[in-house]
């Protein structure tokens, strides 16, 4: 077998809606494209003492052991590495359940798409089951050594990628209230929402966390000097940078026991408490001096550890941290009671699981030691060692949640502290003998207040009631009914997309609002034109959807980008599908119109079923989609008597059509009208009637939201088919005695567009045409012929770039379609594009119309306007 591509979808995409997160892998099986599996000797106990657990796949039979059914009766490879794919992600602890496998236009080639967690390990994974597979046919097993390397593998890249479990909890809680979230990319940062209402986070700090705040909660000694002054009962304790100063302050903060703690640590790590003697002073000065310049002497206080969670001023959470331990069995050694914990397969290493294993160092043998053990020593029944003086879950510990038992008191005071320090989410560190009851009763003091707090211990404690702390967070960046979402409008269609994109953003920009746009010539916000190029793919939509000043999203949405990657958003407010036209086909797997049409319906099926999908009622295949869809129907169509406009509005339904020279919206029986035809500059004074489908279009998407009539109809009327406007859109010139009209028709549906233009034109029309290279034969041949019914005088060019045909060939192929179409045609060949624009307008006669059907736009653009006295 071999692999031929192998790409990762992020978004909705052509496999499916709802699951984003695809591989999509094409595999030639080559010699096993005719061997189903029950004919290749001993794969299937090869693989089923390779993968067991393969028996839990249910497959179309619909049970459990399903997949082996279907292995045992004979299905084709392809379709085993999707399952071998999904079965490795399960055993490396990322669990995935979507996959589907079909055959391509090729025989022996098929489409190997499955769900991935961790796009790296997808990616490795599909290269992995192939492998396996492989293996199996040649040998009979697959070596369990390299199967222990492939999950060892997958695990090291799902934990590589890790967002950490705070920073899980928060999407989660996102997630559950349908907020959009993606990664940035730089500092670990989470965008939550899109554009202008989006919020940031940092594990735990939000983009509300003041940095004064997280500051003063950096530096301990000035953490606890505010709250002493505020009235908040802290220890008593004072800052040293020297070890000669050691002794003076012990005696300072009332003698043993105290703690010795780095002013700069966080995590547990140089502290050192309930040091009771001048020998363990000093060990533990060098300690914490090993973490931080300068070391905090504090009285130690008795009690049991709590961390409490403030967020937005509410306490959300409160749990005990009981530092690592071990609780004897009477046979067994504190080393063996350890290794016993550290097999929990809840412990993982750092924050990879939902404890952490127990690791030792010296300060944990010095612990033994003040405790009368070794790691030899066997512990009775139920007596406790503990393993680490600190509490925290970092170094081993557990948590058990105390939130109903604090007292009010309490929860009033762990507020006001959160207030005084100044953080929007905070972990108060209080040690108390007792939660329940007041701390000034007890002598309990809040010992550190904590900015980016761990979420771990309250959503995953040891014991009691897991917290939604995350959602508290969530709720505090977005309020219920606080929208996480701007609008968005996506645009897609064989041809006219680009137009109608800018002429809706143009649209949408008459109400005063920033709108951030993608086209074929570039991104843009506002009218700053930020990225060049061709960006109609899911990079670009998620560039304008990052921006934070951006209110409304008018997204170009091609064939190859959702092809590549899917979507770059999740849902959409608004999807227009123009046209579905022959163009582009045998590129991807995409060979008929009716697979076109499947993959442009992605569009219509992301809205979300609150918004409008809007449909071309003239266009078979895309009406159609109405009944794939769960948004709202809106149609368009040039004949106000096209029966499923009729049909549509009689029952109340949204439309827009070309009527008695009006463009008009029909709500129901309810006639709208907004401009007539000829006053909107982008239909050529009415001549060009794809571009009024496209103008109907962008005026029915502003109507459905709830953009004025007048700033639509204003909208229209200021909208030019200029080469700054529209770049290559309908750009006519006027050059003296004649005029040249450059237009990027490019396939024969926006040929014969073009078309029922140029036909009208009063004097010689002059064509300089081409096609991509990539096309197939029959439609260069079809461009031909259309060519000759449009044109006087034909010159055909050829692209610089023919994207692997031989030079002259698509010419040729013109060449004929002209011939075929008429034999008595004038047309040459000049394949140069440059030199066949200049012969074009070196022979208009007057009143003629010099027609450029460009590669490069721009280079067309400059070669006129050059001309332009």
């Amino acid at each position: 077998m071999r692999i031929l591509k192998v790409q990762t979808l992020r978004g909705p995409n052509y496999w499916s809606i709802r699951r984003h997160q695809l591989v999509a892998m094409q595999l030639d099986l080559q010699e096993l494209a005719e061997k189903p599996s029950n004919e290749i000797p001993g794969f299937y106990k090869g693989l089923v003492e390779a993968l067991p657990s393969l028996e839990g796949h249910f497959c179309s039979p619909g049970c459990r052991g399903g997949f082996l059914m279907r292995l045992r009766e004979g299905t084709m490879m392809g379709h085993v590495v999707e399952h071998v794919a999904l079965e490795l992600q399960e055993l490396a602890g990322m669990p995935a359940g979507f996959g589907r496998t079909r055959e391509t236009a090729t025989p022996g080639v098929y489409h190997v798409v499955f769900e991935y967690e961790n796009e790296q390990a997808g990616r490795y994974v599909a290269r992995a089951a192939v492998r396996l597979c492989q293996s199996i046919v040649d040998t009979g097993y697959y070596p369990k050594s390299e199967l222990e390397q492939d999950l060892q593998d997958l695990k090291a890249l799902h934990q590589d990628a890790a967002l950490g479990p705070s920073t899980e909890a928060i999407i989660q809680a996102a997630e559950a209230r349908d907020i959009p979230w993606m990664q940035l990319g730089a500092r670990y940062l989470i965008q939550l929402g899109y554009g202008k209402r989006q919020k940031r986070i940092q594990a735990t700090l939000s983009g509300n966390t003041g940095i004064l705040g997280v500051e003063l909660a950096s530096d301990k000694e000035a953490t606890k000097y505010i709250l002493s002054n505020a009235g908040v009962p802290v220890p008593r304790g004072t800052v040293i940078n020297y070890f000669d100063e050691l002794e003076d302050a012990i005696a300072s903060v009332g003698g043993y026991p105290i703690v010795i703690k780095p002013l700069d640590g966080n995590h547990g790590r140089g502290i050192t408490l309930n040091i009771q003697t001048w020998e363990a002073a000093e060990a533990a000065y060098d300690a914490a001096k090993a973490v931080s310049r300068s070391i905090i002497i504090e009285r130690y206080y008795q009690g049991r550890d709590h961390r409490v969670v403030v967020v937005d001023g509410k306490v959300v959470a409160v749990a005990e941290r009981i530092p690592a331990h071990v609780v004897g069995d009477g046979r067994s050694t504190i080393e063996e009671l350890i290794e016993i914990i550290n097999q929990d397969p809840d412990r993982g290493d750092g924050h990879d699981n939902i404890l952490t294993r127990i690791q030792l160092d010296r300060n944990s043998d010095r612990l033994l030691a003040q405790q009368g053990y070794s790691l030899n020593s066997i512990l009775d029944r139920d007596e406790i060692c503990y393993l680490r003086a600190t509490a925290n879950l970092s170094t081993g510990g557990i948590a058990c949640d105390r939130t109903d038992e604090i007292h009010p008191e309490n929860i009033w005071l762990a507020q006001r502290v959160a207030k005084i320090i100044g953080l929007d989410i905070a972990g108060i560190d209080i040690v108390t003998p007792d939660i329940s009851r007041p701390l000034r009763e007890v002598g309990g003091v809040v010992v550190e207040v904590n900015a980016a707090p761990g979420f771990r211990m309250h959503t995953h404690p040891s014991q009691g009631k897991p917290r939604d702390v995350a959602g508290a967070v969530v709720n505090m960046l977005f309020p219920p009914g606080k929208s996480s979402r701007i609008p968005i409008l996506a645009v897609t269609g064989t041809n006219g997309k680009t137009t109608t994109t800018r002429l809706l953003a143009h649209i949408v920009k008459q109400t005063g609002k920033t709108v951030g746009y993608t086209t074929t010539d570039g991104t843009y916000i506002g009218d700053c034109l930020v990225d060049r190029g061709d960006n109609t793919g899911p990079q670009s939509a998620q560039l304008i959807l990052q921006d934070p000043t951006v209110d409304v999203a008018v997204l170009e949405a091609a064939r190859g980008g959702i092809l590549r990657s899917g979507l770059g958003f999740d849902a959409c407010d608004v999807g227009i599908i123009l046209n579905v036209a022959a163009d582009h086909l045998g590129i991807g797997d995409i060979n008929t119109v009716e697979q076109l049409a499947h993959l442009k319906s992605v569009v219509a099926e992301t809205v979300s079923p609150h918004g409008f999908v809007i449909l071309n009622a003239d266009d078979p295949l895309v009406a159609a989609m109405a009944k794939r869809v769960k948004a709202q129907i809106a149609y368009f169509s040039l004949n106000p008597n096209n029966p499923i406009v009729r049909e549509h509005t009689r029952h109340g339904g949204l439309a827009a059509v070309h009527e008695d020279g009006y463009l008009s919206i029909l709500q129901g029986e309810i006639k709208l009208r907004l401009e007539q035809a000829v006053n909107v500059p982008l239909t050529m004074g009415g001549r060009a009637n794809f571009a009024i489908a496209n103008a109907l279009a962008a005026s029915l998407a502003a109507f459905t939201q709830r953009i004025p009539l007048g700033q639509i109809k204003a909208g229209l009327q200021t909208f030019q088919p200029s080469a700054s406007q529209t770049p290559g859109r309908m750009n006519l010139f006027e050059l003296g005695d004649y005029h040249a009209l450059v237009d990027y028709a490019h396939n024969p549906h926006s040929y014969e567009a073009l078309g029922s233009f140029v036909r009208n034109w009063q004097g010689e029309r002059i064509g300089v045409v081409g096609g991509p290279g990539d096309r197939r034969d029959e439609d260069f041949i079809t461009l031909g012929k259309l060519a000759a019914e449009m044109f006087d005088f034909i010159i055909v060019k050829e692209d610089d770039d023919t994207r692997g045909r031989p030079r002259g060939d698509a010419a040729d192929l013109i060449e004929k379609g002209i011939r075929q179409a008429d034999s008595n045609c004038h047309y040459e060949s000049i394949l140069e594009e440059t030199r066949a624009i200049n012969t074009a307008l070196d022979m208009a006669s007057r009143g003629s119309l010099v027609v450029v059907l460009p590669e490069s736009v721009s280079r067309a653009i400059r070669l006129i306007e050059s001309r332009i006295s």
